[in-house]
């Protein structure tokens, strides 16, 4: 529960910021050229006076956004077709322009001497409703496409991107964790790739639930494997990636009977962890990414290669884990110098248990 108030706090501050950014802009335009009908104010009043009600929009909007974008987020979108949630969420958003113009028009009215009218019905034929409405779905598609860009690359990625910072190869220091399901073949058998693929789908969809609790950037997803990775101080900070990997496994725990009915299993899964310096750099063009490369990546997924071997669920490499502070919850055991395929010395690793 804490998890999801934080996630929608951080929304509710983004939301409000850029609505309140985007009806102060709006407003100001209106200020410099507001048409006969509604009479010049601009000689009359200071711009502070004006823009205010681009603070007070645009909290009420900004706010109606951010609950109706969370609970699709994390609750609905996930049973619901895109038409249906685009439908639901312009009724939502349509309602909400009405109820918090019928609340700013008459302050704007008595306060700034114009002609607002908000009679039963004035929405329905008001010019500056429907401007304001083509100006909201305009930056709500700025928003979305902000969103999705930041969940696609992570977030602060995309700027980056949009900066050509990683146009050349730079170097950077990061934790990689190879995320695996167990038995993966033989439960794909058990239940056929129908509801093998529904069954992942189920995994990631709990996985993306906890992954910003942890401040992880999913880097990709491979079949039944999923790539995360973190900043290095990042994801040593506060033990980030190992309570990640931990916190994924009693969700999956605390869901099992949801498992066990539609599947008739509880999956189980197997992690890697290893970080160090590697490259990051832009490749492509028809469809461009975000690349790493480098030897973390290589043996964090030899590490998690490991792991049925010594029937552990996570394994770390030493030179992490001594960075690392892990709390009296955490147990670990040397496995020792294991030779990783493709490396020719031998690598120390440790299994990460928790009591």
């Amino acid at each position: 529960m804490n998890n999801y108030i934080l996630q929608f706090l951080r929304l509710l501050i983004q939301t409000v910021v850029f609505w309140v950014i985007a009806f102060s802009i709006f407003i100001y335009i209106r200020y410099y050229a507001i048409g006969s009908e509604e009479g010049n104010i601009a000689t009359d009043y200071h711009i502070s006076d004006i823009l205010r009600f681009g603070i007070l929009l645009g909290t009420l909007i900004g706010s109606i956004f951010a609950i109706v974008e969370f609970l699709f987020d994390k609750f609905l979108s996930k049973n619901l077709s895109l038409a249906l949630v685009l439908v639901e969420k312009i009724i939502i958003y349509l309602m909400g322009l009405i109820l918090s113009l019928n609340y700013v028009f008459p302050l704007a009215e008595y306060e700034l001497n114009l002609e607002l009218t908000t009679d039963k019905g004035w929405w329905k034929t008001s010019e500056i409703f429907w401007i304001t409405v083509g100006y909201f779905l305009i930056c709500s598609i700025i928003f979305s496409f902000i969103k999705i860009a930041n969940e696609k690359f992570g977030r602060g990625v995309f700027f980056n991107f949009l900066i050509g910072k990683y146009r050349k190869p730079r170097e950077e220091k990061r934790i990689f964790m190879f995320l695996d399901l167990q038995a993966s073949t033989t439960i794909a058998e058990q239940i056929g790739h129908y509801h093998y693929s529904e069954l992942i789908q189920d995994c990631f969809y709990d996985l993306n639930r906890i992954v910003t609790k942890y401040d992880a950037e999913i880097y990709q997803y491979v079949g039944d494997e999923a790539v995360l990775s973190w900043k290095y101080k990042t994801g040593i900070n506060n033990n980030n990636c190992v309570n990640l990997f931990f916190h994924f496994q009693n969700r999956i725990l605390k869901k099992q009977k949801y498992y066990m009915s539609k599947y008739n299993l509880v999956p189980v899964f197997k992690a890697g962890l290893h970080g160090g310096k590697l490259i990051v750099t832009e490749v492509g063009t028809v469809k461009k990414e975000i690349a790493y490369h480098g030897d973390v990546i290589n043996t964090s997924a030899r590490i998690q290669g490991e792991c049925n071997k010594y029937n552990e669920l996570l394994l770390c490499s030493n030179l992490l884990i001594e960075d690392l502070t892990l709390s009296t919850k955490y147990t670990t055991e040397f496995i020792g110098d294991i030779e990783l395929k493709g490396k020719e010395e031998k690598f120390k690793i440790s299994a990460i248990r928790m009591f």
